[in-house]
């Protein structure tokens, strides 16, 4: 019972240290809300970065020509090998009369042109999907090793590029991510030590009176938890309707539909549910951070 009341009188303490000093506390809500917001847009690159890399990798394939010398029981044996290479998903395979049904139902001139020749020149195939888009350039190089393989491409350039930038983008986000939560730390962990340095006179009489460390600490505790819940109010408020509009303006995808936006609900409930709690604990670490540091108690 003891500790329920000096919770319930730490929760009182902290609410009323939050409204006596107004101006500190604003100051800190206000660095924690612009933190907090960066962290918000940082989460959304992230996931999205994500999930245009999975739908990259569901999208990207590797296509093999088989040399026209071929047999049916040399493609069956190609398949076998190709499909034991490490990170091949799929192995589909495509008779040059499969291609040349598709591009004449693609483009009804082009089947004109077919019936010109009196052999199809087209060249069985292999379409190859992978677990991982940066296996690309090694399966393809194992492929082309194998013998019958006319060729075996992917389009290098331009998916090389892609996935390049995405992982750039993504390691950097990463890192301001770690940079920001340090640096929301910092900011509400110094705007508690000018609050405690303000009332070192109360928390001096409250030792003498023989006050135990939690008495003391938990108040400032629970002013940084209010403090950090208070500064992702904004951030959630913008991450939803923001992302939500930003979504519909964009048609749900970026520049090309490959690149396409996670459906708004439910996402950004999930991050307006880590930005709060990212608040909450990065206010209370702060917090504690700064009674432990400079408060000898």
């Amino acid at each position: 019972m003891k500790m329920f009341r000096i919770i319930g009188r730490s929760i009182r303490d902290a609410f009323k240290s939050v409204f006596r000093n107004f101006s500190l506390s604003m100051a800190s809500i206000l660095c924690a809300t612009i933190t907090l917001l960066v962290v918000s847009i940082s989460l959304i690159i992230a996931g999205n970065i994500e999930n245009a890399t999975k739908s990259l990798e569901s999208e990207l394939s590797i296509v093999v020509y088989l040399d026209k010398e071929a047999t049916e029981y040399d493609a069956t044996e190609l398949q076998r090998k190709i499909e034991s290479i490490k990170n091949v998903e799929k192995v589909e395979y495509k008779s040059k009369n499969d291609w040349k049904l598709e591009m004449s139902e693609y483009n009804p001139a082009i089947g004109n042109v077919f019936e010109n020749y009196e052999n199809n020149p087209l060249l069985d195939s292999f379409v190859v999907t992978v677990t991982d888009t940066k296996s690309l350039e090694t399966i393809t190089n194992e492929i082309r090793k194998l013998e019958l393989i006319d060729s075996a491409n992917y389009g290098e350039d331009t998916v090389n590029t892609i996935v390049s930038v995405f992982d750039v983008v993504e390691k950097t986000t990463i890192v301001v991510l770690i940079a920001l939560i340090f640096v929301t730390a910092f900011l509400i962990s110094n705007t508690i030590k000018l609050t405690i340095y303000s009332r070192r006179n109360e928390i001096e009489i409250m030792r003498l009176v023989g006050s135990s460390n939690i008495a003391i600490k938990l108040p400032f505790v629970f002013e940084g938890f209010i403090i950090g819940l208070l500064g992702s109010i904004i951030p959630i408020i913008i991450t939803i309707y923001g992302y939500i509009i930003a979504f519909e303006k964009l048609n749900g995808h970026i520049i090309t539909d490959i690149i396409r936006l996670i459906n708004p609900y439910n996402f950004v409930f999930y991050i307006s549910l880590i930005i709060a709690l990212l608040g909450a604990v990065i206010g209370m670490f702060g917090s504690l951070r700064a009674v432990r540091k400079y408060l000898k108690v």
